[in-house]
């Protein structure tokens, strides 16, 4: 051989080696996939043809699950380099061999003990490198850490030791207020661009104001007002002393970022309370809202709200999709929010122009003391909805006749339905119910443009009730107080939802004494916030409340029981979050009751829409698959394949993208209500989903489960 054919054939070797070895690992890097919360992987080793041999390759037990049902998992994780990144149930950061399943190291948030279920929940984690500079940042409770990616420890030069405490720097005094971060920020270069999830309900909250960190130092960088301050846009949307009290419209749900055009999308919550909004008079910018910010400076580009003066809870659930769409023979980058209420917004990405009409249309005002709700609310024309929008008489549950005679004798009592009925105190349908349409899994977008989104179908009833009677002084009692701010989760009768996680409370002097309940009220735990904004008498009030002290013992008039003025103000509460069943525990609508959607965003048509989930016991009885409820998202591939677990009997599924039948099944050790991700190591792809649980009255788990194809 020539030395010039030798020169050719060693550098085509070089190549073909080169590009099998770049192909060998593709990460899962961030949260959802990437920065454009696409949920998509180019990975199609797992396609059409052979995804029904999947296996179990291994699976990691994090430690932290709680018997009772009342822990989860809701992380997203991440894979770098070989390297899988989650949290426990119990917030515990960890490490594992993403090809194994092997632990490499353990990060505990809590210094010195806690209790780890004060923390909350986590949705994923944050990756970042500068050479050889990695870090893992994420949020635990009011906490920001900053751990070194190969050893599992702190890195003290962020913040205070590794700590940054982001109650700060919302220009009021929030250290006794609830304030976390559910989901994990976004890193636009050397920034950390952090949301926050703050108390909705009639107590005190704090502002949901948009911050960005510098990830190195841990200082703030800069601050995006949600709810404007005298002289910023949108301060006359609001009460002019608004901005030093009220609270909500933050950033829960996670954001998207356009890295080439530095603009971070970020979707905003309602403002408290949730449902009266008379000490908020207006329409609420920037509550309810999509924002395009710059991602250098914090600067306002554009919004679009989707909801004016909410009262209904229809903040946006999940973060933007960012993709690209055709429109007249042209290639648009767009974004697309999908909601609560079903909808699908899709704007032009720069712009902000609507891809698809948008209408005001007009809504029914409240009769509440005090309330002035928005005349109208913005519906998109297309695509149409991908959850049902009106629950009439037509609608009720034939699942049997007993269940369908009982929804039946207690729809007549409610209002009638209609979308954006407000509250009221004869029970108002939420339909689509608090928890969707579409949930905090999000959608899934690949790059033909389309999107697929799992949603439910739940009917929920809303009954607000008078803080105080006519007789009693505000907040003169322990079950007053309780009536405010506990009831909504607990229920009237401290009854609890379990489909929540949400305890009873009926018995709980059989597990705590009072100090411990005041304690408790103190810190907060798992899905309940602290509420150490209540002075000290007013906690032992509750506390005695439930132990079942004289309720008419009233508080005394100390000045540190007088301060809550946020509370006495408020002149509704109600009576917590009902899901609407029959006497068998079915939802009270006609199935179907979860879904999966295929919409194409180029048209705005529907390629395909099938139910997701079921109950074996309903399908043994001849009834068709009905879908469950379904918390967690999809994964879309390019080996034409959908990937989703979500679904409230414990299964991880793949549909086909081109169809929506579905191609391989099978049973979690607990129901998976948490996004998958996909990866490649070695040459090898996976699928990863963390098995939680603990949600809709399903056990709890503290597992990751990874699947592969078997060996050849």
């Amino acid at each position: 051989m020539g030395s010039r054919a030798f020169i050719v054939v060693s550098i085509l070797f070089f190549t073909q080696s080169f590009t099998l070895r770049a192909a060998e690992s593709v990460d899962w890097s961030s949260y959802l996939g990437d920065n454009a919360r696409s949920h998509y992987s180019s990975l199609k080793q797992i396609n059409t043809r052979n995804v029904n041999q999947l296996k179990v390759a291994w699976t990691y037990q994090s430690g932290g699950g709680r018997p009772d049902g009342r822990s989860q998992i809701q992380c997203n994780p991440l894979i770098v380099d070989g390297v899988l990144y989650g949290t426990s149930p119990e917030l515990v950061l960890f490490a594992l061999d993403a090809a194994t399943g092997k632990e490499l190291w353990r990060f505990s948030p809590l210094r010195g003990g806690g209790d780890h279920q004060a923390l909350g929940v986590n949705r994923g984690v944050v990756y970042w490198a500068d050479g050889e500079d990695r870090r893992i940042l994420y949020t635990a409770g009011s906490t920001l850490h900053t751990v070194n990616a190969r050893d599992g420890k702190s890195v003290s030069s962020f913040g205070d030791g590794g700590l940054v405490d982001i109650r700060k720097g919302l220009g009021r005094d929030a250290s006794k207020l609830y304030v976390i971060a559910t989901t994990p920020g976004i890193v636009f270069r050397d920034l950390l661009i952090l949301g926050s999830r703050v108390s909705e309900g009639p107590g005190p909250s704090a502002p949901g104001h948009i911050r960005a960190y510098d990830i190195r130092t841990g200082k703030m960088a800069w601050i995006f007002h949600t709810i404007p301050q005298p002289g910023e846009l949108g301060y006359e949307t609001w009460p002019p002393d608004a901005w030093k009290s009220s609270g909500g419209a933050n950033c829960w749900a996670g954001m998207a970022l356009d890295e080439k055009r530095g603009i971070v999308f970020v979707p905003t919550g309602s403002a408290a309370f949730d449902f009266w909004g008379g000490n908020r008079i207006g329409q609420n910018l920037f509550a309810n809202c999509l924002l395009a910010l710059d991602a250098t400076s914090g600067k306002r580009l554009w919004h679009f709200q989707f909801v004016h003066h909410d009262v209904w809870d229809r903040d946006p659930p999940a973060p933007p999709n960012l993709l690209t769409v055709k429109r007249n023979g042209k290639s648009v980058d767009a974004v697309a929010q999908v909601t609560k209420s079903g909808h699908v917004f899709v704007f032009n990405r720069e712009t902000g122009e609507p891809l698809f009409p948008i209408q005001e249309r007009a809504v029914p005002m409240s009769d509440l003391q005090g309330e002035s709700t928005w005349p109208t609310q913005p519906i998109p024309t297309k695509p149409v909805p991908f959850a049902r929008q009106i629950f009439s008489a037509d609608q009720i549950t034939d699942v049997s006749p007993e269940s369908h005679r009982a929804a039946l004798e207690k729809f007549i009592k409610l209002r009638s339905h209609t979308p954006f009925m407000p509250p009221s105190r004869e029970g108002t349908i939420i339909f689509p119910g608090f928890d969707g349409g579409a949930e905090w899994g999000g959608a899934a977008v690949d790059p033909r443009g389309i999107l697929y989104v799992n949603a439910n179908e739940m009917p929920w009833i809303l009954t607000m009730v008078e803080n105080r009677s006519k007789t009693d002084a505000p907040l003169s009692t322990g079950q007053q107080i309780y009536a405010q701010i506990c009831a909504t989760c607990h229920g009237i009768n401290r009854s609890g939802d379990p489909a929540r996680a949400f305890p009873s409370l009926e018995k709980i002097g059989e597990k705590l004494k009072k100090p411990d309940i005041v304690q408790l009220l103190n810190t907060g735990r798992g899905m309940m916030p602290s509420v150490a904004f209540l002075p000290t008498e007013q906690k032992e009030a509750v506390a005695g409340f439930l132990l079942g002290e004289t309720p008419a013992e009233r508080i005394s008039d100390s000045p540190a029981a007088s301060t809550n003025d946020v509370l006495i103000n408020t002149p509704y509460t109600h009576t917590g979050y009902n899901r609407w069943l029959d006497t068998n525990g079915y939802p009270a609508v006609k199935p179907p009751w979860g879904t999966l959607n295929a919409i194409d965003l180029n048209t705005g048509e529907y390629v395909w829409r099938t139910p997701l989930g079921e109950f074996p016991e309903l399908t043994a009885r001849g009834i068709p698959m009905t879908g469950t409820e379904n918390y967690g998202g999809p994964v879309a591939t390019a080996g034409g394949i959908v990937f989703i677990a979500a679904s409230k009997d414990e299964m991880i599924r793949a549909f086909d993208q081109r169809t929506g039948k579905i191609l391989w099944q099978m049973k979690l050790p607990a129901a998976g209500y948490a996004t998958p991700s996909t990866y490649m190591v070695n040459g090898k792809q996976f699928i990863v989903i963390a098995c939680g649980g603990g949600k809709c009255g399903t056990k709890s788990g503290d597992a990751y489960v990874a699947f592969a194809l078997p060996k050849n």
